[in-house]
C-alpha cells in the first residue's frame, strides 16, 4: 500500500484504495522494470522509491502490479474532513452541496478509510476554492465501495448553494 500511496499521489488520483498483483488487470508488453519497489508511502514519485535492483527482475507479465486510487478526497485540516472534490475526466470538482446526502457521505468516508460520517457540513466550515462545480445528483444507496460505484442522475441540480464539505469520524 505504501507504493500503492506513492503511485495515485504522482498521478493525482486520491488516496489508494487497493493494490494488486497478478496481472489483476490484464498482462501488460514491455520491460519489467523490479519486481520490488521500496516505497515508504511519503516519496513524490516513483522515481524517489528504492527498489531492488532496477532492470534485473525475477518476473514476468502475469504477476503485472495494479493500483486502485478512490478519485475523492476531502480538502482540509485532515484527510478525513474537508471540502468534498471528485475526479471527473482528470480534474478535480468540488461538490454541491444540493447533490450529496448522508448516503454518499456513507460512501466517502469508507473509501476514504475514515470511518463513519460524523457530519456534512457546507462551505461556511471549510474553504470554497475554485475547483469547477460537481452538479449532477449523486444517489447512493450507502452501501458502494467507492462513490464512483453510485449511479448520477443525469440532470444538473441547481448550484447556487455551497460547496459540500464532510467530517468523517476516522483518523486524520
Amino acid at each position: 500500500m505504501a507504493d500503492a500511496a506513492v503511485v495515485c499521489r504522482e498521478l493525482d488520483c486520491g488516496e489508494p484504495v487497493d493494490a494488486l498483483g497478478g496481472a489483476h488487470f490484464g498482462p501488460r508488453l514491455g520491460p519489467v522494470w523490479t519486481h520490488r519497489m521500496l516505497c515508504t508511502g511519503s516519496e513524490s514519485t516513483l522515481k524517489n522509491c528504492g527498489a531492488v535492483e532496477w532492470g534485473i527482475y525475477d518476473c514476468n507479465h502475469n504477476k503485472d502490479a495494479g493500483v486502485i486510487c478512490s478519485g475523492v478526497r476531502l480538502v482540509g485540516e485532515s484527510r478525513c474532513s474537508g471540502r468534498l472534490k471528485i475526479l471527473h475526466d482528470q480534474t478535480w470538482m468540488s461538490v454541491c452541496d444540493a447533490v450529496f446526502d448522508q448516503q454518499d457521505a456513507e460512501v466517502v468516508c469508507r473509501e476514504m478509510d475514515c470511518g463513519a460520517p460524523v457530519q456534512v457540513l457546507g462551505a461556511a466550515a471549510f474553504d470554497k476554492g475554485d475547483a469547477p462545480m460537481w452538479t449532477q445528483e449523486i444517489q447512493c444507496r450507502g452501501n458502494e465501495s467507492q462513490i464512483h460505484f453510485c449511479p448520477v442522475l443525469s440532470h444538473k441540480q441547481d448550484c447556487s448553494h455551497d460547496h459540500q464539505g464532510l467530517l468523517c469520524a476516522g483518523k486524520s
